[in-house]
Formats: C-alpha cells, sequence, structure tokens
C-alpha cells in the first residue's frame, strides 16, 4: 500500500476547492451545491450507470414512499447498546426519509416530496423536546446530519416551507441538539466524536451560525478527542477503531468523510490534513478488509481508555457503504491512487442504505468515466 498511495500522494498536486467563505456560506452547501444536482440529474436522464440503477434503489425505497409514517417523539431515549430504544430508531429512519424526500423533489420537480420532507421536519421540530441517555451525544450525531440535509435543500430550492416552520426547525437545533453535543465526548471511541463533528458543521451552515460551523471544523482537525483526524489515524492509515472492530472503524471513516465533504463545499480542506491521514485510513481498512496483511503499533486512546494491541478481525469483511465519497473526492477530484477503495466500490455499488449512515453515495458521488 505504501509504495502505491503514498507516492501518489505525494506526487499529486493539490486542487483547492475554488469556494470561499467570506462572505457568509454557500447555500445549498451542506453535502451538495446545485451543480452537484444538475451533473447527478443529467446522469439520471442520460440513463447511464451507475447513476440509473441508484436512482431506482432510491425510488423503490420505502424511505421515498409518500405513504411514509413519521413517527415523532418528545422525549428520546438510547441506552448503551441501543438499550433502550424510545424513539431512537424512528428518529434515525425519519432523518433518512426527509433527506430523501428532499433528494426527488430537487430531481424531479416533484412537489409532493417537498411536502412530505417538510411535514416530516416540522413533525420532528414541533415535538422533539429532549434526547437523552447513554447515548444521547452519538445518536445526535448520526441522525441529525440528515434532517439537516434535507431542510437545507428544502430551504434553498423550494418556497413551500413557511419561516415561521423555518424558525422552529431553527429552535430545535439550538435548544435541543446543540446542548447535547456541544462539548463532544473526547474519551469515547472516536466515531462518537467523528458522528457529532459531522452534525455539528450542518447545522452551523443551516443556521448560518460561523461560530458553530468552525468550532465543529477546528475540532475536526485538532481536536483533544478520539475522533479528531489528528488522533484518529497514525500515519499508517490504522485508525483509532482499527483494534476495536472493523465495523465501528468504518463508522468513524464514514463520519469524516462526510465532515470533510461538508468543509469542502464551503472552501475548507480538511481532507488533506495531517498528509491525507482520511486518504490512508480508507486505504488501510479497505486493504484489511480484502483479505490483505496490514501493520499495526500499539495504541492507547485520549486519557488512556482504550488500549489495542494487534487490529481486530471482528468483523472483517463486512463492508458498511460509505467508500463512495472518499473516491470520489481523493481520486476523482485530485487523481490520487486508492486502490484498495477503488476494490471495495466494486463489491459495493450502488451503495445501500444503512440507518446510521447518509444514503444514497453512490447516486450523489460516484465517480464518472
Amino acid at each position: 500500500m505504501k509504495s502505491l498511495l503514498f507516492r501518489a500522494l505525494a506526487l499529486s498536486t493539490i486542487v483547492v476547492c475554488d469556494i470561499t467563505v467570506a462572505d457568509g456560506f454557500i447555500h445549498p452547501g451542506i453535502m451538495h451545491h446545485q451543480a452537484d444536482f444538475d451533473r447527478v440529474r443529467g446522469r439520471i436522464v442520460a440513463e447511464e450507470e451507475p447513476w440509473a440503477s441508484a436512482w431506482a434503489g432510491l425510488l423503490a425505497s420505502p424511505y421515498a414512499s409518500l405513504d411514509w409514517e413519521v413517527r415523532p417523539a418528545a422525549h428520546v431515549e438510547r441506552g448503551a447498546y441501543n438499550r433502550p430504544d424510545i424513539g431512537a430508531t424512528p428518529f434515525l429512519k425519519d432523518g433518512i426519509a426527509a433527506y430523501t424526500h428532499a433528494l426527488i423533489w430537487v430531481m424531479t420537480d416533484n412537489a409532493a416530496h417537498a411536502e412530505k420532507g417538510r411535514a416530516i421536519l416540522n413533525a420532528w421540530s414541533g415535538t422533539l423536546a429532549s434526547v437523552t441517555n447513554h447515548d444521547a451525544r452519538l445518536l445526535v450525531g448520526m441522525a441529525g446530519i440528515n434532517y439537516c440535509n434535507a431542510a437545507e435543500i428544502l430551504r434553498h430550492s423550494w418556497d413551500g416551507w413557511p419561516e415561521r416552520e423555518q424558525e422552529q426547525f431553527r429552535t430545535m437545533l439550538r435548544k435541543v441538539w446543540y446542548p447535547v453535543i456541544e462539548n463532544f465526548y473526547p474519551s469515547a471511541n472516536g466515531n462518537w466524536d467523528a458522528a457529532m463533528i459531522q452534525t455539528m458543521m450542518a447545522m452551523g451552515i443551516f443556521l448560518d451560525d460561523e461560530a458553530m460551523f468552525h468550532r465543529a471544523v477546528d475540532y475536526c482537525e485538532t481536536g483533544e478527542g478520539n475522533g479528531a483526524i489528528n488522533h484518529y489515524f497514525k500515519a499508517s492509515g490504522q485508525c483509532q477503531e482499527s483494534g476495536r472492530d472493523q465495523a465501528h472503524t468504518q463508522m468513524g471513516l464514514e463520519y469524516l468523510v462526510n465532515a470533510c465533504e461538508i468543509a469542502w463545499k464551503q472552501g475548507i480542506d480538511l481532507y488533506s490534513s495531517y498528509d491525507y491521514r482520511l486518504a490512508k485510513g480508507f486505504e488501510y481498512t479497505s486493504k484489511y478488509n480484502l483479505y490483505e496483511e496490514v501493520p499495526f503499533e500499539y495504541y492507547e486512546s485520549f486519557e488512556g481508555r482504550y488500549k489495542h494491541n494487534s487490529v481486530s478481525d471482528k468483523a472483517r469483511g463486512k463492508f458498511r457503504p460509505m467508500y463512495e465519497k472518499a473516491y470520489y473526492h481523493y481520486h476523482g477530484r485530485q487523481r490520487l491512487h486508492m486502490p484498495y477503495t477503488k476494490r471495495v466500490i466494486a463489491k459495493t455499488r450502488p451503495e445501500e442504505v444503512k440507518v446510521s449512515g447518509v444514503p444514497w453515495s453512490t447516486l450523489l458521488f460516484a465517480v464518472g468515466p
């Protein structure tokens, strides 16, 4: 891996995103710009693959149904290992549904889907009063990004979401969500911090709150916790959770690539931080889960809470649907060599829906010819 990936990283010319935040945020600008929607729509209309199949899969998903039943709760709880689950799973799934309907609206101009997305956002923002218990921070981090993506798309592409309802949604973000994730969770396994980073960035953009956005950006790059880029990866690409199991390692990678893409959309390059640690993390994890050998050095986490002596084979070979974004940026934009990530994509395309992730990445981030 080193002879291929590292050489490509060393020789690559870095292309910096041409968007700035000098005059405020770019909207829509969490995971997608309008140009992204236009590009994907063109692929769909031309019936090009893999976009055509990925689009068909989205439309066939239960999340895309106009009959989707929204299940808001006033007091959501998620305990350790998701026990108890009081409204937590509906909170996750309804976020995916809201994002899915917003995407269908922006791709088709079918206002029924915009209305459905609005109904989901309003149901939760008009009901939710608290998120508590052991996994509260993780839950808000995992679910929040999909709600914010949906809200950002609707707010900036449709005139059917009244300002009073948008303000209700903003109030939920500030009064219910932000107090839960404001201080991250430095000593937890890094996927927790990474989940909160992605959602705090998304919240900051939707709220036009630069302080909130940059709090997340700064923590992502130089935070004290296990989920910050400077702590989640060793120089080899070994991840903080590589010695724990492969499922949680891939969760951390997904949330961090989401955060990097959000920052990129606002003109900030976190993708290249610490000599492309995220790219190396994707390649290291891909290679190991393709049943090839990788180096491992002893790992001790922030405050010594977790210690690992070897890479874990737990969940080895079970790929999380989260590789398209990394390949889109590092190979598609910057022409870096990502051979193991490419091989994983061949196995996982089109990427399926994972309740704890951002779906439809093949549709929105596949690298074209």
